[in-house]
């Protein structure tokens, strides 16, 4: 019984976009069902270079491996690119010996308009070409960096931007630079990184709506900079760090989600500096707290009027039922959803506490 190829019948467009699902490997494979799919493959809109790409990859086949990387992204027939990954497995056979020409691969999907960059590359030194931050197609950038020391270049400008997230890197004065000529720039993340000779985080963007300030818990003291953010459009906010050397938010009036993870340091004004970074988000609708110490002072905290949702891990410190209980008694009269979510320990006086009137109202 002969089976219709109907798959085979799509248009060359619909087929390719279907293959730009695939592992670059798998893509490659379906050259051999017949001659209409002998070269489909390359015409891909999407090209990721990840583990399973690399799977089988030995001394015997490099060169042909990156004869065909080269084809297939610098072909002067090809159509616009969206979406052109690397990630770690490329650099356990970047040595010098194999010697990939990774900057040129981005000049090359830049070259055919790529729309999404994201790189996951330890120590990007030389490798980076300049025009990466200068190009007027990329709308989403992705730099997995470890270790890398970022320096932008005095023209950088990514005016079609929304999405850039860092992973893992060092910045100095320069980073200013680039978030202040991204203009449309809606999704940014600074994900365990770290900040070099720099007095002021500053980030000032009518546009931003997704903020996420994900630095390291562990270091020790309190931080030399600070943290000044004006972002009327803000809609999702995350921080996790240490106490900075101070804050200045901006009213927030759009903000539905924030995730706040803080530690305190010895600095006796902590508390208050601390206290500056809450209220800077008083018209959040869902607040999920992480905090290790009475870090806020509950006195000189607003009321959240659009307070609904409060999630309140709480690790261990002396006092936090009390604490907890006048935060809710104070800031959140309009509270529909309550999670604690910590262990209970000897000696908590929850019985002896008054009920704020949000838990009784509207919880």
């Amino acid at each position: 019984m002969c089976v219709e190829d109907r798959i085979s019948s799509f248009p060359d467009p619909i087929l390719c976009h279907i293959l730009s699902f695939l592992p670059i490997k798998e893509a490659v494979r379906t050259s051999i069902i017949s001659t209409k799919w002998r070269y489909l493959f390359a015409s891909i809109s999407t090209i990721k270079f990840e583990g399973y790409s690399m799977s089988g990859l030995t001394d015997r086949n490099m060169d042909s491996f990156k004869n065909f990387v080269y084809r297939l992204l610098k072909s002067p027939d090809q159509v616009r690119l969206d979406c052109f990954r690397l990630s770690h497995e490329i650099c356990s056979w970047n040595d010098g010996d194999h010697d990939f020409d990774i900057s040129g691969w981005i000049c090359a999907a830049l070259c055919r308009g790529v729309k999404e960059i994201e790189l996951q590359l330890s120590y990007l030194d030389d490798i980076l070409p300049a025009v990466l931050f200068t190009c007027r197609s990329l709308v989403t950038l992705k730099l997995d960096a470890v270790g890398h020391k970022f320096k932008f270049p005095s023209d950088v400008c990514l005016g079609n931007l929304k999405t850039l997230h860092f992973r893992d890197s060092f910045f100095g004065d320069s980073i200013h630079r680039l978030i202040s000529n991204c203009h449309v720039l809606e999704d940014l993340a600074f994900i365990e990184c770290d900040f070099y000779n720099i007095s002021k985080i500053n980030i000032q963007i009518p546009s931003l709506k997704r903020l996420i300030l994900d630095f390291d818990l562990g270091e020790s003291g309190g931080l030399d900079y600070v943290v000044v953010i004006n972002a009327p459009n803000l809609v999702y906010f995350q921080y996790t760090d240490v106490v900075a050397k101070g804050y200045t938010l901006s009213t927030m009036k759009s903000l539905e989600k924030a995730h706040i993870t803080i530690c305190g340091c010895d600095t006796i004004d902590s508390q208050t500096i601390a206290t500056h970074l809450i209220q800077g988000i008083c018209n959040v609708r869902s607040l999920h707290l992480t905090i290790n110490e009475e870090i806020f002072r509950t006195s000189r905290l607003p009321i959240f009027h659009n307070l609904i949702e409060f999630k309140f891990l709480g690790r261990g410190f002396s006092g936090r039922e009390i604490w907890l209980m006048e935060f809710l008694h104070r800031v959140a009269p309009n509270l529909e959803t309550l999670t604690l979510n910590f262990s209970v320990a000897a000696g908590t006086q929850w019985k002896a506490l008054e009920v704020p009137s949000c838990l009784s109202f509207h919880l």
